[in-house]
């Protein structure tokens, strides 16, 4: 197996050890689900770059990038909906957009097609990631857990009595749904060949 792929396999681990943290009782935890969850969010860009460079793209890879990119972002959202960070619509959205790929992806396997994720895709993913930063980011601000530290740095205010963490938050919570629903539709338009036919 080669190092890309591993780092690909890593996020998996990655994203269950950030869900065993995030529901803890242990002091700091949000925190250290935070750092897990920027590590997995690294080895994402990490095994895009050292796979396009060593020329070491694999169709494991080309399937199992994305599928491990969708898992850790979806339980990241899914678990923000159960702690009220984040609206269970936005998650629906996200996760349904991220099924109906993986069905699609199903079905191009079966007739020896492979679909690599593209680069609005790709674009999708960064403002995911960004948002569930900037929530992890406001969450832990609000709990004074960087002590005057953090609050100096994310804690300013820059309209009304909301942080400027608060802010980014919100932005890209809405930013990461529209391009979520936005790539979406635009792989299932472009790729409508494939089911259009056993219809």
């Amino acid at each position: 197996m080669n190092l890309p792929n591993k780092l690909t396999l890593s996020r998996f681990a990655l994203t269950v050890a950030f869900l065993i943290v995030m529901f803890s009782r242990m002091p700091y935890h949000e925190t250290i689900a935070l750092t897990l969850f920027v590590a997995a969010g690294i080895s994402d860009f990490l095994d895009g770059q050292i796979a396009r460079r060593r020329n070491l793209i694999t169709n494991f890879g080309i399937l199992m990038d994305p599928l491990a990119d969708k898992i850790m972002v979806c339980s990241a959202f899914i678990a923000f909906v159960e702690l009220k960070w984040f609206a269970a619509w936005m998650a629906v959205i996200v996760v349904a957009r991220e099924l109906a790929i993986t069905g699609l992806r199903l079905l191009a396997a079966s007739k020896n097609v492979v679909l690599a994720a593209e680069g609005y895709g790709k674009h999708k993913t960064i403002s995911q990631i960004v948002a569930i930063i900037a929530i992890f980011i406001d969450q832990i601000i609000q709990k004074n857990q960087w002590g005057s530290v953090g609050n100096a740095i994310f804690g300013g205010h820059l309209f009304g009595d909301h942080s400027w963490a608060w802010w980014v938050a919100e932005i890209f919570k809405y930013l990461s749904v529209a391009l979520t629903f936005i790539s979406g539709w635009l792989y299932l338009w472009k790729n409508r060949a494939l089911y259009l036919d056993d219809m």
